[in-house]
């Protein structure tokens, strides 16, 4: 079977890195494009330079070389964005008694999730914390400071989520959630469901979130239609933007009431993120918002990894690929539409920038073995994932079969390099 293990190249890394003053040019030969184009993209600042066809394009200059790399057999993409990780908690399924808040302990799995999703092909993280309660300020603290240690290879970004931000106690959470802010979390959330007042929590994550120019990302069932048009309602023209997730509740509600919510929520301009892969520890029930219905009513429907192997989900993998394949295999999506869940309308969650390989787009991009977009979320094992213009990681998996009459036959596929003993 093959192997999948992600490496992330460091700076000194010769595939396209030049350190710290910024990425060297980069020839990306002899790849495949959706549309079936075999091209060569140079790519150079951070960004595509030029897309030609194969073999047009000059490896840079005397002055300024390019570096080459060889994408023959490779499908490239625009990279996808990770819209829903918990970094705080991922990688701890395993591990006996509680799990740890202490920021040496956080800051080493934020980092191991990142760079695991980052393998995947995600250049781009949203990273939910837990702020408050025992942990207070020093799981955040310890994300950020992930953050920073992966600054060149993936952009990871925090929300900051408190328990209770009504009545008595929510006043302690409300100075937590300015205090977060303050630190660094770019993002405000939480769940509303587990306050005893979810439209009041929701009201003053809004506010605080308005007052300070912050996206919201809120966690939410979204089982109670009443509670989500009022939501919408306070929801319509925030900028930069409203965020919920994962709304499996939805795919619970009379097939009438959930389209009068999708439309409500599309005109608020309110983006769903649903988890195909399975849960979050935020949320109580899983399962996957109805994606279709949502995507009818014009609402923008990204698709994240939520629970990366903790309690939640034991075995969460984190690939925004596999995401993509549920959503096609499972809930009757296109591939195209399933990797845009993943990819642009995931980026645009994110408040990123558009990316397509065209020239004067960002170099954010995603190589995997392959020649069509389906293929790919099938058996997309090996991958070469390009942040800001530089290889940061490869992922090489080989099939080999043992000697056969079935397996020497020329006319069948074959990677294997050497027979198996």
């Amino acid at each position: 079977m093959p192997d999948s293990q992600p490496q992330p190249h460091p700076p000194s890394d010769p595939s396209g890195s030049s350190g710290p003053s910024g990425p060297a040019a980069l020839l990306l030969c002899g790849a495949r494009l959706t549309d079936g184009r075999t091209v060569d993209v140079r790519l150079g600042g951070g960004r595509i330079e030029a897309v030609g066809t194969s073999g047009s394009l000059g490896a840079g200059t005397a002055r300024t070389p390019a570096t080459r790399v060889d994408l023959s057999g490779y499908l490239l993409l625009p990279a996808p964005a990770e819209a829903h990780a918990h970094g705080d908690t991922a990688l701890t399924a395993e591990r006996p008694g509680p799990v740890s808040y202490a920021p040496e302990d956080v800051q080493r799995r934020a980092t191991e999730a990142a760079l695991l999703q980052l393998g995947h092909g995600a250049t781009a993280l949203r990273a939910h914390v837990r702020v408050g309660d025992v942990q207070g300020l020093g799981a955040l603290g310890a994300v950020l400071q992930a953050r920073r240690s992966l600054r060149g290879l993936a952009e990871l970004t925090a929300v900051a989520m408190p328990r209770l931000l009504t009545g008595v106690a929510g006043g302690e959470g409300l100075a937590m959630l300015r205090d977060a802010v303050k630190m660094g979390a770019s993002v405000v959330g939480g769940c509303p469901d587990h306050d005893p007042d979810p439209a009041g929590y929701a009201e003053a994550v809004l506010e605080l979130a308005s007052e300070h120019g912050c996206p919201v990302d809120l966690h939410t069932d979204a089982a109670d239609p009443a509670r989500l048009s009022r939501l919408a309602a306070m929801a319509a023209g925030l900028r930069p933007g409203v965020t919920i997730g994962p709304c499996a509740g939805l795919a619970r509600l009379p097939a009438d009431a959930a389209s009068r919510v999708a439309e409500q929520l599309a005109a608020a301009g309110v983006t769903v993120v649903c988890l195909p892969q399975g849960g979050c520890g935020s949320t109580d029930r899983r399962g996957t918002a109805p994606v279709r219905l949502l995507r009818a009513a014009g609402v923008r429907v990204a698709a994240g990894s939520g629970a990366l192997r903790d309690v939640s989900n034991p075995v969460g993998r984190g690939d925004p690929l596999e995401a993509a394949y549920l959503l096609a295999s499972v809930h009757g999506l296109r591939p195209e539409e399933a990797y845009d869940a993943v990819c642009a309308s995931a980026r645009a969650a994110l408040g990123l920038p558009e990316v397509r390989v065209e020239a004067g787009f960002p170099a954010e991009l995603l190589a995997v073995r392959g020649d069509r977009l389906a293929g790919a979320l099938s058996l997309a094992y090996s991958r070469i994932v390009v942040h800001r213009g530089r290889v940061v990681a490869r992922t090489s998996a080989v099939r080999e079969y043992c000697g056969s009459a079935t397996a020497a036959d020329p006319g069948l596929p074959r990677q294997g390099r050497k027979e198996l003993s």
